[in-house]
């Protein structure tokens, strides 16, 4: 099968001709319909984030139909449009059995630690496969199962309760999944801060208030629209110092910060001023859980999660193409979300 690999990190990802994975007891292959290029990919190119073994076939959000199963088996059966969770886990460890499993002591991540989506054939357990229902194009079920559900523990760690207000940071594709189900939980107000007009557009066609932090100071703005108390709720979805100290800034007494973005570099806050004083929590969102996904995939169904304005591209399963997605998104200059259809 052909399959998009990462050989040497620093260096563009090629083709390559290898084996269709053999299926083992209690796993499944799948035929991949579709594979979406997330931000983390461009790290894992680059070096930035450590990819072993090498090489490795990149892609952790994927879609596509049951070609075979394992003789133990039952969940799942052939012919059947499914999503994957990305996360490969033991079901037995002390995380996994508290329901924190992407802290699993022998998990590993398709796309980084195991062979990923960016292929025509991917293998994986049983137990991280999810029946697509029909309602949903394999294009959004692939993306939903990083950016979605990554916005959905963002939004169950940051414990959002009805009529409260939230400020999306980001509006890329975890912020308009974020802006939906933070409507679909219930908030009353959501803002959405960005520096991309034609993202913040988005941001109001699904019903947030726009913030152009470009054009304004985002902390005051969001204390001027709050009338002066800040927001419940901050999701700090983007990765930047600058956006991780405003989210922190911009809440209101007892607020609480949900940071999921990734940065290796230190953000300064004033423990008195911005936490202590209001009692504001700092929350960290680590990837998702798998018993999360079956209420992001009722909300694609019913249309609460619409994410067909969020993919701006699909491109065959061909070397050039994705090298030059992950080169426009190291520059931050690819819109929302590019999908692989082999």
């Amino acid at each position: 099968m052909r399959a998009i690999r990462l050989v040497e990190p620093g260096k563009p990802l090629e083709l390559q001709e290898i084996e269709i994975p053999e299926v083992g007891a209690n796993d499944v292959l799948v035929a991949v319909k579709a594979a979406g290029i997330c931000h983390s990919d461009a790290h894992y190119r680059a070096g930035r984030s450590p990819v072993h073994p090498l090489p490795l076939t990149l892609g952790h959000e994927v879609s596509g139909i049951v070609e075979q199963v394992g003789s133990e088996v039952t969940s799942i059966k052939a012919g059947e449009r499914v999503c994957l969770h990305y996360l490969v886990t033991c079901g037995e460890c002390e995380y996994c059995q508290r329901g924190s499993e992407q802290f699993c002591k022998s998990g590993s991540m398709i796309g980084k630690y195991r062979d990923g989506g960016y292929a025509e054939y991917i293998r994986i357990p049983a137990r991280s496969v999810f029946v697509l229902p029909d309602e949903v194009p394999f294009e959004q079920g692939a993306i939903m199962m990083c950016s979605s559900a990554t916005s959905l523990h963002a939004i169950n760690k940051s414990r959002l309760k009805p009529g409260e207000s939230v400020a999306v940071f980001g509006v890329g594709g975890l912020g308009i999944s974020a802006i939906q189900l933070a409507r679909a939980y219930g908030a009353e107000l959501v803002l959405a801060v960005d520096i991309n007009p034609a993202k913040l557009e988005k941001a109001a066609h699904y019903g947030a208030v726009p913030v152009n932090a470009r054009e304004t100071d985002p902390v005051a703005e969001i204390k001027r629209l709050t009338g002066g108390r800040g927001v419940d709720v901050a999701l700090e979805l983007i990765g930047l110092p600058l956006t991780m100290q405003q989210s922190v800034q911009s809440l209101a007494v007892l607020g609480r910060a949900a940071v999921a973005g990734l940065t290796e570099e230190s953000f300064q806050i004033a423990p008195y001023q911005e936490v202590i004083n209001k009692e504001a929590e700092l929350i960290g969102v680590s990837d998702h859980l798998a018993q999360e996904i079956p209420q992001l995939l009722t909300w694609a169904s019913s249309g609460k999660l619409d994410l067909s304005a969020v993919i701006s591209q699909t491109i065959p399963l061909d070397a050039g193409l994705i090298n030059e997605t992950l080169d426009q998104l190291e520059s931050f200059g690819k819109p929302l979300r590019v999908v692989i259809t082999p």
